[in-house]
């Protein structure tokens, strides 16, 4: 009897052990793929950002899921035609302001930090601050344009992250608001 209960203890050990290992194997695999998720949506914000500067409104338009809202300080646009219309403002000013014969530009650039990501599944949400500088000033030096945040929908579409919805608020403009909830931010008056 002892000899069965040593071979009963060995099994219960070596099922705990496998267990432990599937577990870890397990959980590897899943922050892996956490990992990736978050570094394809950053990827997105960034290749978005750098699209608007450029003025190049295909890479623009590559970041957004067909049935998209953008919400911004002009307004809310629904779908990615409405989106392509009131963005494309962008790409035609940059062409129309540049001299002919030119040989310098100055320009400005858009930068996004601070990404807080939340993956669930084929969803995300994201928030991140944004700023923009510029070079085009009467001193010829940068500085700061607007600065303000991104509270964004994704959703994971044949294994890409696209924007679902993505509000901009722009807390330079007199629009901005007293506290912004999403932020976690409070109301100070409460």
């Amino acid at each position: 009897m002892p000899q069965l209960q040593s071979k009963g203890v060995l099994m219960k050990h070596a099922l705990l052990l496998l267990g432990a290992v599937l577990a870890c194997v397990m959980s590897a695999t899943t922050l892996a793929g956490y990992a990736d998720d978050r570094a394809e949506i950053e990827n997105l914000s960034n290749r978005y950002m750098i699209a608007v500067d450029s003025g190049d409104m295909d890479s623009v338009m590559a970041t957004w899921a067909d049935d998209g809202v953008l919400v911004w300080a002009d307004g809310t646009e629904h779908g990615k035609e409405a989106i392509r219309k009131a963005m494309g403002g962008f790409s035609q000013a940059r062409t129309k302001s540049v001299p002919k014969g030119a040989t310098s530009w100055p320009r400005s650039r858009h930068f996004i930090v601070n990404h807080v990501i939340d993956v669930q599944g084929n969803t995300a949400k994201t928030l991140a601050y944004w700023f923009e500088i510029t070079n085009n000033t009467p001193q010829k030096d940068v500085q700061l344009v607007y600065f303000g945040h991104y509270e964004d929908d994704l959703v994971k579409q044949n294994g890409h992250w696209l924007f679902k919805v993505r509000k901009v608020y722009n807390e330079s403009l007199s629009n901005r608001a007293l506290f912004y909830p999403g932020l976690g931010e409070k109301d100070p008056h409460k």
